[in-house]
């Protein structure tokens, strides 16, 4: 496939743009862009199943289930109790979810995966707010 040599330039600098935005966070950044990015493959996943682009769909929801499982999952801190008991076994929902979504080529899968993540990234977004006031 043809990539123009100005949508390679855009894609070489949003590389070099997001490598300089891991390296400048601290662990609370990480995780608000490990939701950000999440979000970012969900909606190109459905973006993908509008146009019935499936190889686009395929690799969305493969790289949504690989931040999920690598990188929230693989944050949660063992030593959690209940909550990381329980944001465990959500992420796992939603990788099963994905996993379905994928088979069956279902937007509302992919949907639901994102309503079960935003009010977490939304609470997760909230610590940083609430403790720059306090």
């Amino acid at each position: 496939m043809y990539t123009s040599p100005a949508q390679r330039f855009a894609q070489t600098y949003s590389r070099q743009a997001t490598a300089s935005r891991v390296a400048a966070a601290d662990p609370h950044e990480l995780i608000a862009m490990l939701f950000e990015a999440v979000d970012e493959s969900l909606l190109a996943a459905q973006g993908a199943l509008e146009r019935g682009d499936i190889p686009a769909k395929c690799a969305a929801i493969s790289k949504a289930v690989r931040i999920v499982e690598e990188g929230l999952r693989a944050a949660l801190d063992p030593k959690g109790g209940e909550l990381t008991d329980n944001l465990d076994a959500l992420y796992d929902y939603c990788v099963r979810r994905l996993t379905e979504a994928n088979l069956r080529n279902d937007a509302a899968m992919v949907q639901e995966v994102r309503g079960l993540l935003a009010p977490v990234a939304e609470a997760w977004n909230q610590i940083r707010t609430n403790g720059a006031k306090g």
